[in-house]
């Protein structure tokens, strides 16, 4: 049968960027194919001798009173054998407000011009949807490059990597991350925030590299961290996850963090994890 991927998610989270990314891959890719019409689309592709395999499809509000139907189209489909992934792209409020501004684009469901009344209106519209997906990914803190790392890590079958890694750095005093299956407290390690040369500095130089792992205790954390992820990782593979989400998080989210999470990345380079530094250029 022909493999589908449906991706949807609220305006302005990255779907274009995803199917950019599968269209790479070999997929045969339709933007805003009316859900009614997918049974026949996929009668088609199966009688194309071959050619066509892999479908990937954007489905969202744009199809107005053609999408009210999608879930009960996905169910029925799922029902009859056929092999569905729904990608589910999701962002924050306030990330969302920010790339409309930043493109000056109209929300779809705005009234007046009020973006975060459109995105109530389509978080709603879509909740049915959301509930169907595969994969339900936050790109809040993603930029271009990386949610298509993310993509592709996950649907390039020439990859051996079953289970996407994600590490993830944070501050605390920015907000716990939500999306996090994984959670260790760096906080206690001395903090270079407090030394007056090296505040202004990140956990990517090397001054704040060598200050962090110049002690006894952060490379005994980063041992016995090692040992517990190797041997979790393997478990939520075996159980069947597709991605898991590690995040190090200091107060700041600039120095011990990102210096923690790139140590944890260097060491599982083979699992090629996708690293995120969440908090690296806020004060």
């Amino acid at each position: 049968m022909t493999n589908l991927v449906i991706i949807s998610g609220v305006s302005g989270s990255g779907k274009s960027t995803a199917m950019n990314v599968l269209e790479d891959l070999g997929y045969y890719c339709v933007d805003n194919l009316p859900m009614m019409l997918l049974p026949k689309f996929i009668e088609l592709c199966e009688n194309s001798q071959g050619d066509i395999n892999k479908i990937a499809l954007v489905v969202d509000i744009r199809e107005g009173v053609f999408f009210k139907g999608a879930p009960e189209v996905i169910k029925d489909l799922k029902e009859k054998g056929h092999p569905i992934d729904v990608i589910f792209l999701d962002s924050s409020d306030t990330a969302l407000v920010r790339r409309y501004k930043e493109t000056r684009r109209k929300h779809p469901l705005s009234v007046n011009g009020n973006i975060l009344e459109g995105i109530s209106r389509e978080r709603e519209m879509l909740r049915d949807l959301k509930e169907l997906s595969s994969y339900s990914i936050d790109t809040s803190d993603f930029n271009v490059h990386e949610l298509k790392e993310l993509i592709k890590n996950k649907f390039d079958k020439s990859r051996s990597q079953k289970l996407l890694v994600n590490i993830l750095s944070f501050g605390y005093k920015h907000g716990h991350p939500y999306d996090a299956d994984l959670v260790f407290d760096v906080r206690f390690l001395p903090n270079p925030f407090f030394v007056e040369e090296l505040k202004e500095l990140n956990g990517l130089d090397d001054q704040i590299v060598k200050f962090v792992m110049d002690r006894e205790d952060t490379n005994e954390y980063i041992r016995k961290l090692t040992d517990l992820l190797e041997f979790l990782i393997p478990k939520y593979e075996k159980e069947g996850r597709s991605y898991l989400t590690i995040a190090i998080g200091c107060t700041g989210g600039k120095h011990r963090s990102v210096v923690i999470a790139g140590k944890l990345s260097d060491h599982f380079s083979q699992l090629s994890p996708v690293t995120i530094h969440r908090d690296i250029s806020k004060s």
